[in-house]
């Protein structure tokens, strides 16, 4: 039996003690609250012309990938003669640690974001259009996604070549994104975020109804 001594028994109990009487509901849960590799930029869109999009592009698609293990994705961008939707354009690249060794391991080969410099002209008279030349007037925009997630859901623990840019369509306050130890939630307002996926991260859905973004990825 491992002996642990009085002070160490002292001194969690104080510490038990102090964290039981701290008050932590807080409103701020239901708001994003900018913190390390995540930011907000100025940019806002109209977030009923962003549903009425999604709403147009689903009625002349699908989605791509195993939505009942949330990963569902439509493409927007794509390398010129190609739809942008084999298995590697809808993944690529990334690292994770992958088993209790805690070892970093690579999956899946690079993509060539800065190639993926074409809007699909099917979804060119929706909103998603004037959404990609705003972004493109401030940074350079390679894969360009619709991806949704199911209720009570997440992807891996990873991390990515390049940062990426993330326009909530539909959302939930459950609906929450993390960035190494940091975590927030994204409202569907309209608003605009910068996250920093080259760091470790995850998008994770804990609530009752699918989260779908629009996700951007900057070129590396």
């Amino acid at each position: 039996m491992l002996n642990v001594d009085q002070g160490t028994q002292d001194a969690d109990r104080a510490d038990l003690t102090d964290w039981m009487a701290q008050d932590l509901i807080t409103d701020s849960v239901a708001n994003f609250v900018e913190g390390p590799g995540l930011k907000r930029l100025g940019l806002r869109f109209d977030i009923n012309e962003l549903q009425e999009a999604l709403t147009q592009v689903m009625a002349r698609t699908e989605l791509v990938g195993d939505i009942a293990a949330g990963f569902g994705v439509i493409p927007l961008t794509r390398r010129p003669g190609t739809d942008g939707a084999s298995d590697n354009d809808l993944s690529g690249l990334y690292w994770l640690r992958a088993d209790d060794r805690y070892v970093e391991e690579e999956k899946e080969e690079v993509v060539d974001e800065a190639a993926f410099s074409e809007f699909i002209p099917d979804y060119a008279d929706t909103y998603f259009a004037h959404v990609h030349e705003e972004l493109t007037k401030r940074v350079p925009i390679g894969r360009m996604r619709i991806s949704s997630k199911g209720l009570y859901n997440c992807n891996s623990w990873h991390r990515d070549p390049e940062p990426r840019i993330h326009v909530p369509i539909i959302s939930n306050p459950g609906s929450l994104f993390v960035v190494n130890h940091y975590v927030t939630h994204m409202p569907a307002d309209g608003s605009v975020y910068f996250a920093d996926t080259r760091g470790y991260h995850m998008a994770m859905n804990g609530g009752l109804a699918h989260r779908v973004h629009i996700v951007a990825a900057i070129p590396a």
